[in-house]
């Protein structure tokens, strides 16, 4: 773990300290403080200073070394769960694998092709907590928007290549729902000299409560905590906004003994969608007081 400068500066000025040539040579007591000893702008307190700043640096960059490393070696070694994720990102949509091999065969494909055949844009990985059992949960993007994979093609080409690269013996339930459904009831307090009645800004006529909300789904990660603490605080600095209050909160998800949602279920302090994404419903349960 990379030191900080302070302390690289330290353990190389004690040494320059607690010499007695030097000493002599500045006229300072063996083993006195540096920063007593020498100003800021001393040439001497210069040069630490960029010796320092180098080995922190340099330091810095071997740190992240070590985290890239270990990072892909986790990611590569095969049946590890961060290793389905990346298995799940790699899946190529009508590209077949080369015999024997989890590799797509690209041939003659251009980059574009590629890019574009790479459909699964989120994933992310779990452990049944009943079972031995991995848990995959993938998702699609389009103009933007996390969907599912509802074209059969497309579900039965996954479903083949994550039967062809799991670990044998494990099996991997695929979940490919569309996004969990939230409903949320708040309370602002605006101030009326931004908002009007309805939310709507005085000056540009939008709705920046709807706005931040969406913004809020979207910089969410994929299967990620959503914290009623975390949504509040965005609201709370928007211009015009006095106070947010979360009066109830709820998600219903893909019930597959359903085959459709259910019924929607109260979140008091965070939920982890099911589906690995949310969707706000509606924001006409938004009231606004003055």
């Amino acid at each position: 773990m990379a030191r900080s400068k302070k302390q690289i500066k330290a353990e190389i000025t004690t040494p320059f300290m607690a010499n007695e040539t030097l000493a002599a040579k500045y006229g300072f007591a063996v083993g006195a403080s540096f920063d007593a000893e020498f100003s800021l702008v001393t040439l001497e307190n210069i040069l630490f200073e960029i010796v320092a700043l180098a080995l922190f640096i340099h330091e810095q960059f071997f740190d992240q070394h070590t985290i890239e490393v270990n990072e892909r070696l986790a990611n590569e070694k095969a049946g590890t769960l961060p290793w389905y994720r990346t298995m799940a990102l790699r899946f190529q949509y009508g590209f077949d694998l080369l015999p024997d091999t989890d590799v797509f065969d690209n041939g003659d494909a251009t980059a574009e092709q590629i890019e574009a055949s790479k459909i699964i844009k989120y994933a992310a990985v779990n452990e049944a907590q009943d079972s031995s059992r991995v848990i995959l949960k993938i998702a699609g993007e389009t103009d933007g928007v996390l969907t599912d994979f509802d074209n059969p093609l497309q579900v039965e080409a996954i479903e083949a290549y994550i039967n062809e690269i799991r670990v044998a013996g494990v099996p991997v339930t695929i979940i490919n729902y569309k996004a969990d459904k939230l409903y949320l009831n708040l309370r602002i307090k605006r101030d009326r000299l931004v908002l009007n009645e309805s939310g709507m800004s005085k000056l540009d006529a939008n709705y920046p409560v709807n706005e931040a909300l969406q913004e809020f789904m979207k910089e969410l990660d994929f299967n990620g905590e959503l914290k009623l603490s975390a949504l509040v605080d965005k609201l709370q600095v928007i211009p015009g906004v006095l106070d947010a209050t979360v009066i109830s909160a709820s998600s219903a998800w893909i019930d597959p003994a359903l085959d459709g949602y259910g019924v929607p279920q109260p979140i008091f302090v965070s939920k982890i969608a099911e589906s690995g994404y949310f969707e706000i419903v509606t924001f006409d349960n938004i009231e606004y007081v003055a």
